[in-house]
């Protein structure tokens, strides 16, 4: 069943999977951010309570959903890696853990932003709130446990462990505002039957969500392909690949 997965295995294989995806990845980022954001921003109509200062929920939410999709992806990459020591599973978790990062920080920055109108307050140490913030140090902590040992091989299965230990606290941000007495909303767009939200303000978030998801793999694959070649740069192939580069350049600036 997984047979077509073990060829990227390789690094030669996956670098090229990432060159395959890349512009289709940005592409798509690029198309659903702009249509999305615009939409959400400019047209979508203002929410009876909150008036426009709802809109930061283009923004806040598809960062906040992905921020925890990231880690899952992290530590699926990490599972993967400790149980059958694919290297490029371990490259793949440490190209998704400052993107990831990034998503969390995101999140955070405009959840406060979001919550100073609302609550009246910067920050609470609201249950949601508070294990998001833990969920960005744990993205630090894998990042710094992977960058302490030289033998990479290593330093992936530690940040492995500890992505995988880190995965208890997904359900507990996703479930904090069910489980504690919270000052953050609850569900919105996940009650797929009837989402607390209408239609007109719905689709530009679902489309601006799949642009933050699109951007994910855009950032993710040009990092793996980084990692790819710092690490493999004894191998021939990358060799024949940088003089190949490097030829074009040049090309490029006889041209110009």
């Amino acid at each position: 069943m997984w047979k077509w997965l073990h060829p990227y295995a390789k690094t030669e294989k996956a670098y090229q999977l990432c060159s395959s995806l890349s512009p289709w990845f940005w592409t798509g980022a690029i198309i659903c951010l702009l249509i999305g954001t615009v939409w959400g921003l400019a047209f979508a109509p203002s929410d009876y309570q909150q008036g426009d200062s709802f809109r930061i929920i283009y923004i806040h939410v598809p960062a906040a959903i992905l921020s925890m999709s990231t880690y899952v992806a992290m530590a699926v990459a990490a599972l993967v890696g400790i149980v059958w020591q694919w290297r490029t599973a371990f490259m793949s978790m440490i190209a998704l853990a400052p993107v990831g990062a990034l998503m969390t920080f995101i999140a955070l920055f405009t959840g406060a932003a979001w919550g100073k109108p609302m609550w009246g307050a910067w920050w609470v140490w609201d249950a949601r709130l508070t294990s998001e913030l833990i969920l960005l140090f744990l993205y630090f902590g894998v990042m710094a446990l992977y960058s302490a040992f030289d033998d990479k091989q290593q330093a992936g299965k530690a940040a492995g462990v500890m992505a995988l230990v880190g995965v208890v606290n997904i359900p507990i941000i996703h479930y904090s505002v069910e489980w504690w007495n919270t000052l953050h909303q609850g569900a919105t767009i996940s009650k797929f039957d009837k989402p607390s939200i209408a239609p007109e303000m719905l689709w530009p978030l679902l489309i601006n969500l799949l642009g933050f998801a699109l951007f994910i793999g855009a950032v993710t694959v040009v990092r793996l392909q980084n990692e790819i070649v710092r690490r493999e740069l004894h191998r021939p192939w990358v060799q024949q690949l940088a003089c190949s580069k490097l030829d074009a350049n040049l090309e490029h600036n006889d041209a110009v």
